[in-house]
């Protein structure tokens, strides 16, 4: 039995209550999912491309370039950058004739032309069919980080203070691994925290999510797909590090630019290069197509990862057009250091009791017994 209190965007009270209650019951029930409508006439599917490499100024450019150069229009696409390494999704397809991509000579030309330009990495690029409506390109690209080892590397590169406490404990007697969150609070954490832990081969047997004004606490009771909880250090340490990275990487940092503009051949291959000449890199991208309107958000710093400077972004926007880009408010907070929560109960490892959030949501519905 799953139990969920919710508020909109803004943090209030749903304002059409039945509305969303509806569109909640047609996402969850398989039954309820209405025809998958078909493709737009000679549209075909759009080809998926994966990209992970090491992350530098000016890598979305050249990618956007290279694209527009072997004649692939992007109809969608999102990229993060965290750790030093990007993933992208980008959904491509012919520029003159809106087709897929599935010539084999094409598709490799593509694949090693890429690969040159993201220099290394895990998977490198590599192109393949996917029905864009089927795939969750959140999800894709934690997935695509973790196999990259990002979260290792990210661990290896120095022991910095983190801005998420997330710690494992063992709860012997019932054959669980606690997993303890705390956070700031933000869209999608509990969609992050949880594929994340399923994408490792976890079940989440038990668990409690509780907010307090923008701060955010979890508690998981899991176990392997074998049903045996966590056993080794190793093991506990990579959750631990997995789980900060997927809660990190999605903390969108830099000045927020939307793109709305009338799509066109090279349009982002322009764009990005604009940003690269006055040395603005982009930490995030999502790229949408609707019709032939481009809705594009990007985040952006200076080379070095630091605020950039006001004067630059207005020169960016006065050459791109003052009418199509404009500078937008951080809409996702930026997670809070851990330093603020010992009136909450403290950091790090010691942020929890073992079981204390999940055990008394259990014992309250009968589910165990209290052994105090």
């Amino acid at each position: 039995m799953d139990v969920f209190h919710v508020v909109d965007a803004a943090g209030g009270k749903v304002a059409d209550a039945g509305a969303l209650l509806a569109r909640l019951e047609s996402s969850l029930s398989a039954d309820a999912l209405p025809p998958r409508p078909p493709p737009a006439a000679g549209a075909g599917t759009p080809t998926l491309l994966e990209l992970v490499g090491a992350d530098r100024p000016g890598l979305l450019s050249e990618v956007f370039a290279v694209l527009h150069d072997l004649r692939c229009g992007t109809v969608d696409a999102r990229a993060w950058t965290h750790a030093g390494r990007v993933a992208a999704l980008v959904f491509v397809r012919d520029e003159e004739t809106g087709s897929p991509i599935d010539d084999a000579a094409r598709v490799r030309r593509v694949e090693s032309r890429l690969r040159h330009v993201l220099r290394g990495g895990a998977l490198g690029a590599r192109m393949v069919r996917a029905d864009a409506a089927a795939v969750n390109m959140d999800r894709r690209l934690h997935q695509l980080l973790n196999e990259d080892g990002e979260a290792g590397s990210r661990a290896d590169q120095a022991e910095a203070p983190t801005p998420t406490a997330v710690a494992v404990q063992d709860w012997g007697e019932r054959g669980y691994s606690v997993v303890t969150v705390s956070c700031r609070d933000r869209p999608k954490l509990l969609f992050d925290v949880v594929c994340t832990l399923t994408d490792l081969d976890y079940v989440v047997y038990h668990g409690t999510f509780h907010t307090d004004d923008d701060h955010a606490r979890q508690e998981f009771y899991i176990r392997r797909l074998d049903e045996r909880p966590i056993s080794s250090a190793t093991e506990r340490r990579r959750v631990i590090q997995c789980l900060q990275a997927a809660i990190e990487r999605r903390a969108s940092e830099g000045v927020r630019l939307e793109l709305r503009i009338n799509d066109r051949r090279g349009l982002l291959a322009y764009v990005t290069r604009v940003f690269r000449e006055n040395s603005l890199s982009v930490t995030h991208a999502v790229i949408t197509t609707r019709g032939d309107m481009a809705m594009n958000v990007f985040h952006v710093t200076d080379v070095a990862g630091r605020p950039a400077d006001p004067k630059t972004i207005d020169e960016v926007i006065q050459r791109i057009g003052t009418e199509s880009l404009r500078v937008d408010e951080e809409r996702w907070p930026r997670l809070c250091s851990t330093e603020g929560d010992a009136g909450r109960g403290g950091g790090g490892a010691g942020i929890f009791s073992l079981g204390s959030l999940v055990k008394k949501n259990l014992v309250s519905l009968g589910l165990i017994r209290s052994c105090s």
